[in-house]
């Protein structure tokens, strides 16, 4: 008997057992309350995912694999140009953030996240040493890019190069400091940083702008002799004007991942994040001031002040990484108390400050979502070969009175990766309005096809029903060409329209004329290139 039909004959709670010990846990029955008024997913004539696609199989195919019925749009690819003064499209593109332009669900404001070079973009680096040319376009390349999207007449994705709000946002843009950092010594007593760069996932903001989140930022910084505690924040940049750029300190300095937001009971404003390191830790920020949606981006300021936390797995509680609990669990340590002598200091080596206060090492928490209907917090660790969590597992926190402003919690591994759930290494998040959750994996480039990942083959994008026949199982949408890593899964406000990110493909590329992979297999090239798909459904029977 299936698990499908297992599950069948369980009852509610049973069910819930039964998909626990399997490795993947089911919400609640909130979200399928939404089903009545929720949107059509990708235009079909209902809203539920599981019965209307026939998940499709692992493959190492040198494609993007949807199911039956889908099919996809390449919007915007590596270097194509992006407006009228000639911009190009960066490269390892990531997090996708979709703006409607007047209120339109196939006209709107695309952003895209830039995370890191490779060789179909800089070429080969020689004994690990960029020349000046491959240093430009290493800084040019990363970062983010504002591109104005269409669907045609004909149900096609487009990118308009005409858009008077299409840019690049990079390594050589000016950004302001806010926060407890500005102007400290450990940052030069700078004001103002040069450019971003190594930006991974991101969010949107409740005052409808973007956070971006610099992860990997060390090896850039390094290579182009920048101070490199200017790297390793979240950004804040509003698609809709070219001269909004903060970097927000009070947030924290480390891996950054994503950011999630939602309110505190009390309207406060609170900022999930997740540190993309081995044995890192998961913090939360939660503003001193409440929110007031009246007053629009000028609620950006409460990122400036509040309280930064770390979670303490072990005793349920969020622990302030702050200079009065930093202080207490340095003392009579000379060498740290020097080192952590303001809130400045703290959040500028937060990676340190937070283990410090009792901050849990995780395994490598990446993206991070409140679901939308019974604000549990759910957390994607992708893997730590350190100590064998090798195809990761995904977290659910259940803040205390539901209340995400809370100091306690209690949590649960909702998914675990492995042969018994069908995927590894689950990487970013999204929901969809029945909340389903969407899943895209990173297995490394280096381990996909081979070993115990081999039966994963390549990346994917799962969706896990949360209600339906299908619940607490993990179904495959769609597959990754060779050696990329599917990212920034953001769905249109109406759900027909999925943007998705196709990351690094032939990331193991070594010689420009023998590549890996030539996805997206454009006529008369032989080279691959990230890029950004529009994927959609078609009627059933078309």
């Amino acid at each position: 008997m299936d698990r499908k039909t297992f599950l069948s004959y369980l009852g509610t709670g049973a069910t819930a057992l039964a998909a626990a010990s399997a490795g993947l846990g089911v919400l609640d029955g909130k979200a399928s309350a939404m089903s009545a008024t929720a949107d059509h997913l990708f235009g079909f004539d209902t809203n539920r995912v599981s019965g209307y696609f026939d998940p499709i199989a692992p493959t190492d195919a040198d494609q993007l694999v949807l199911p039956k019925n889908f099919r996809y749009d390449v919007v915007a690819a590596f270097n194509d140009v992006i407006n009228p003064e000639g911009e190009k499209f960066g490269s390892g593109c990531d997090f996708n953030a979709f703006f409607p332009i007047e209120g339109s669900n196939n006209r709107g404001l695309l952003v895209n996240n830039h995370e890191y070079s490779t060789i179909f973009s800089i070429g080969p680096v020689l004994n690990d040493k960029m020349t000046a040319d491959q240093l430009h376009k290493n800084l040019y390349y990363q970062g983010m890019s504002v591109i104005e999207v269409y669907r045609d007449e004909k149900g096609v994705w487009k990118m308009d190069t005409k858009s008077k709000y299409a840019r690049r946002i990079n390594g050589y843009t000016k950004f302001e400091f806010t926060g407890p950092a500005r102007g400290i010594s450990a940052l030069k007593s700078a004001a103002t940083a040069v450019g971003t760069f190594a930006n991974c996932s991101g969010g949107v903001t409740l005052w409808n702008t973007v956070l971006s989140c610099e992860e990997n930022f060390a090896e850039t910084a390094a290579a182009s002799g920048l101070t490199e505690t200017h790297y390793g924040w979240v950004v804040e940049v509003d698609p809709f004007d070219k001269s909004y750029l903060k970097k927000h300190t009070a947030l924290g300095r480390f891996n950054h991942e994503n950011t999630a937001m939602g309110l505190a009971a009390d309207g406060r404003v609170v900022v999930y994040m997740g540190d993309d390191k081995k044995d890192a830790c998961v913090y939360k920020f939660v503003s001193k001031g409440k929110f007031d949606k009246s007053k629009g981006r000028a609620n950006s300021a409460l990122l400036e002040e509040g309280t930064l936390y770390a979670a303490n797995l072990k005793t349920g509680k969020w622990q302030a990484v702050t200079l009065e609990e930093v202080a207490k669990a340095v003392k009579g340590k000379p060498e740290l108390q020097q080192k952590f002598k303001t809130q400045g200091d703290i959040v500028t080596y937060c990676q340190e400050a937070a283990l410090l206060v009792g901050g849990t090492p995780t395994d490598r928490p990446e993206d991070i979502e409140i679901s939308p209907f019974d604000h549990t917090i759910f957390i994607c660790h992708t893997n730590n070969d350190n100590h064998g969590n090798i195809h990761g597992h995904i977290t659910r926190i259940f803040e205390a009175g539901n209340d995400l402003g809370a100091l306690e919690f209690d949590f649960e591994i909702f998914a675990a990766g492995g042969r018994q759930s069908g995927f590894s290494s689950p990487d970013n998040l999204a929901f969809d309005s029945n909340g389903h959750l969407w899943v895209v994996t990173d297995i490394s480039s280096s381990s996909q096809n081979k070993g115990i990942h081999k039966s994963f083959m390549n990346n994917g994008l799962f969706v896990i029903p949360t209600s339906g026949p299908d619940k607490g199982k993990a179904l495959q949408f769609a597959s990754g060409p060779v050696e990329c890593e599917l990212t920034g899964p953001f769905f249109t406000p109406d759900e027909q329209t999925l943007f998705l990110s196709v990351q690094h493909p032939g990331e193991n590329t070594k010689d420009l004329s023998n590549p890996t992979s030539t996805w997206p297999h454009r006529a008369g090239e032989k080279m691959a290139r990230c890029a950004v798909v529009a994927v959609s459904g078609f009627k059933l029977g078309n």
